[in-house]
């Protein structure tokens, strides 16, 4: 009898613990936001959000207001829209709203790196020594000499000018992603290669082949991060994976010459510790995807805004024009390549507010935080709300600010200045009366904000700087209309387009 009164007692335990695992018993507290768990236990909303995450939070939104908790595949997310309220959440101490957490698993989710908790701290001193400042420089200088080796300058001049055709996206994917690795990861020594010409033609060629397996883990990267990859995929991204981690290696890397300092400096200071070899060629892919996942997306929507606005791409290339000619530099039909610094980039005023505005429309990040313990949170109405401990906190700027339309008037279009005031001084922008500071963030934003977000911005430009400078460019259709995004990519920074577009380019001179 006693038996079976603990096997009852055991079997009702393991019932009700199901069922709390399930969500079937979580209520609402006192000043806890709006919860919405869906009808399917544990499950909740997960399918129609990873089906098209934005129109998802948008109904939410209409449905319980600014802020409101969800059940997303047994966590509860509460998701804040009220960028005043964002301050507060990104800058709220590690012992209560943690990114890291989030971030590690997704780290080894995806790249099957596990991070140290020196990791952090490494990444961010190596970035503020070389992605920043004097560093920031130096490697501006070796991203141009990557386009010097990559960019089509050598196509015939003058009468002999013919139109070259390609696809836009993977044009600008593939010149932007291999110029920064090569700047990044350094280049083939010319004593190993024979000559600096054959070394500087395997640099061509390995990048090549690199961009082409990234991308093959790229298409599958959104499936990857929400674990829902059918066997045949993920049996090829653990080979694509494994790819990465011997092409990467870091024996492979101090081959290498010119290593950026910003690689060195992090594989050193892991070593130094104690994170074992096979870890840290984990963690050169990582830094990749990271560096290079959003630059080539974005530079294609900025080139492709620019040129369905013969307006925006006037004024833009007559200020690179202007930049040139005051450092003493002029195209014309036979001159070599503009070499252009980290000052002529500073100089460009339409050049950063049309790259700002293509940010706004199609960056689309999504920023988490664990809460660690019960946290207040006020909100712009006057009230509080309370977050509960276990649960998350997330926010997605790309809807909240970014497409707000009481925010930015006609948010759906592209205004190439928008963030730019005549005088080439930042615009202010403000909701009911209030002004903001959060109206764009697609670099994150916090302890979590893109450590790399200088270099990255400096890449795309300079790209966008050089084929103005030096190409005719038009559209194949000049009736191409703006593609729709892969809604598959909500949340993971820049979109990508569901189709490519022709264009074509040659010497302006």
């Amino acid at each position: 009898m006693v038996l079976w009164v603990i096997l009852l007692c055991t079997l009702v335990s393991s019932l009700l613990g199901g069922l709390y695992v399930l969500g079937v018993f979580r209520r609402r507290r006192p000043n806890e936001p709006p919860l919405d768990k869906g009808t399917i236990p544990w499950l909740g909303y997960l399918l129609e959000f990873r089906k098209d995450s934005s129109e998802f939070l948008k109904r939410m939104q209409r449905k319980h207001g600014d802020v409101f908790t969800v059940l997303i595949g047994g966590y509860y997310f509460t998701f804040v829209m009220d960028p005043f309220c964002f301050g507060t959440i990104v800058k709220e101490s590690r012992s209560k709203l943690d990114f890291r957490t989030n971030a590690a698993r997704l780290v080894m989710q995806v790249f099957g790196y596990k991070p140290i908790k020196a990791t952090y701290s490494v990444v961010h001193a190596a970035s503020r020594k070389h992605l920043m400042g004097d560093g920031l420089a130096v490697l501006t200088q070796a991203t141009m000499e990557s386009f010097r080796k990559l960019l089509p300058f050598n196509l015939s001049s003058g009468e002999k000018r013919v139109w070259q055709e390609e696809n836009l996206f993977h044009y600008c994917y593939n010149v932007v992603f291999r110029a920064g690795f090569l700047a990044l990861y350094g280049t083939e020594p010319p004593r190993g290669a024979g000559s600096k010409e054959k070394a500087e033609e395997q640099d061509r060629l390995h990048s090549n082949q690199l961009f082409q397996e990234f991308r093959k883990y790229d298409r599958l990267f959104p499936r990857l991060a929400f674990a829902l990859l059918p066997p045949k995929d993920k049996r090829e991204a653990e080979r694509l994976k494994r790819h990465f981690w011997n092409m990467l290696s870091v024996k492979k890397v101090w081959q290498k010459d010119s290593i950026s300092g910003w690689i060195s400096d992090q594989d050193q200071l892991l070593a130094e510790n104690g994170v074992p070899e096979y870890m840290r060629n984990r963690f050169m892919f990582m830094l990749l995807w990271a560096s290079q996942g959003n630059t080539g997306p974005t530079a294609f929507w900025l080139l492709l805004y620019l040129l369905k606005h013969p307006e925006a791409l006037k004024a833009v290339r007559d200020e690179v024009d202007k930049v040139s000619r005051e450092s003493g530099q002029e195209v014309k039909a036979g001159s070599p390549p503009v070499t252009v610094t980290r000052d002529m980039l500073d100089q460009t005023p339409l050049l950063d507010s049309a790259l700002e505005e293509t940010l706004r429309l199609v960056a689309a990040p999504m920023l988490v935080r664990a809460v660690l313990e019960d946290t207040c949170l006020g909100t712009s109405s006057g009230t509080e709300i309370t977050l509960r401990k276990g649960d998350r906190v997330a926010l997605f700027p790309h809807i909240s600010v970014q497409m707000n339309p009481e925010i930015h008037e006609e948010p759906h279009k592209f205004k190439y200045d928008r963030f730019v005031n005549p005088d080439g001084t930042r615009k202010d922008f403000y909701r009911n009366g209030k002004k903001l500071k959060f109206v764009s963030m697609p670099w994150g934003a916090g302890v979590s904000t893109c450590p790399g977000r200088f270099f990255a911005a400096a890449e795309m430009k300079l790209f966008v700087f050089l084929m103005l400078s030096h190409f005719e460019l038009e559209l194949v259709s000049e009736e191409e209309e703006i593609p729709a995004v892969d809604i598959s990519r909500w949340g993971f920074g820049t979109m990508q387009p569901v189709r490519d577009v022709r264009f074509r380019y040659r010497p302006r001179f």
